[in-house]
């Protein structure tokens, strides 16, 4: 047990010492073991071999919407960062917006500015305010560096599983034991709890960028609403989802609604479509 202490504390001071990120949104101190330097040209190499792979709509309406409203986010977060004292924050982003035939109610982002929708969930938004709620949520991880702490906690997670290995010295009973505890004991106590936090934090940030963007961001709780109601109001328990209960997501961006149109409102912005 001593020496679980003695490891477990070095590797908290080792990453206080190189592994801190800021979040300009929060101002918060945030994980940041692996370098954007690092991140970014995996990132845009894997999102353009998911764009190989899969089948990209370039052409029509709805492609030209995902772009507009992308540019009209992405344009927003750069007013803000620059108002707020971060005008070089996005030098490294390349924005990209691609809509991608597939069925799968889903969108994603990646490190530095690489976001897909998929034509799946185009119903469910049913407005281009839909869409850029969903938007929103998307620059907003992209911008919160949420892809790095994630990688980041993972490595962390990886190393503490390590330490946790070296303190049970050899008793192969006593590391199938640790192994077990640390697996599950992780995952649902950190892992899982950590993503829901960077969706409410994404569902903060999004609602504020929509409407500076000069979007209704009353749309963005209207939205989940539809999305519980496709999901026919299921999903795993809370404490075992990656994301926040629908309710009470719902409750948040009904809550933050007001505070997003007087964000706007400094911008110039008072009416929203």
């Amino acid at each position: 047990m001593a020496k679980l202490k003695f490891y477990t504390s070095f590797l908290i001071l080792f990453i206080i010492v190189v592994g801190c990120g800021q979040n300009p949104f929060t101002g918060k101190s945030t994980l940041a073991l692996v370098p954007n330097s690092q991140i970014l040209p995996m990132s845009f190499q894997q999102y353009n071999q998911v764009l190989e792979e899969s089948k990209v709509i370039k052409e029509g309406e709805e492609a030209q919407m995902i772009q507009r409203v992308g540019l009209k986010i992405a344009n927003a977060s750069e007013r803000w960062l620059m108002e707020n004292g971060y005008p070089n924050y996005t030098d490294d982003y390349k924005w990209e917006f691609n809509l991608i035939d597939d069925e799968q109610v889903n969108a994603w982002a990646m490190p530095g500015g690489k976001i897909a929708f998929y034509t799946g969930i185009l119903p469910i938004a049913k407005t281009e305010a839909g869409v850029a709620a969903i938007m929103g949520h998307e620059v907003a991880h992209a911008l919160a560096n949420h892809g790095q702490q994630r990688m980041s906690a993972a490595q962390l997670q990886q190393a503490a599983g390590a330490v946790g290995m070296m303190a049970v010295g050899d008793d192969q009973q006593s590391q199938q034991i640790f192994a077990t505890a640390y697996g599950i004991g992780s995952q649902v106590g950190v892992m899982l709890p950590f993503s829901r936090k960077h969706e409410t934090e994404a569902d903060k940030i999004g609602i504020n960028l929509m409407a500076i963007a000069g979007y209704n961001p009353d749309e963005a709780a209207e939205l989940w609403k539809r999305m519980k109601e496709n999901s026919g109001g299921g999903g795993p328990p809370q404490f075992l989802s990656t994301h926040p209960a629908n309710d009470e997501r719902i409750k948040n961006l009904q809550n933050w609604s007001s505070d997003a149109k007087k964000e706007a409102a400094k911008y110039g912005v008072t009416s929203f479509q």
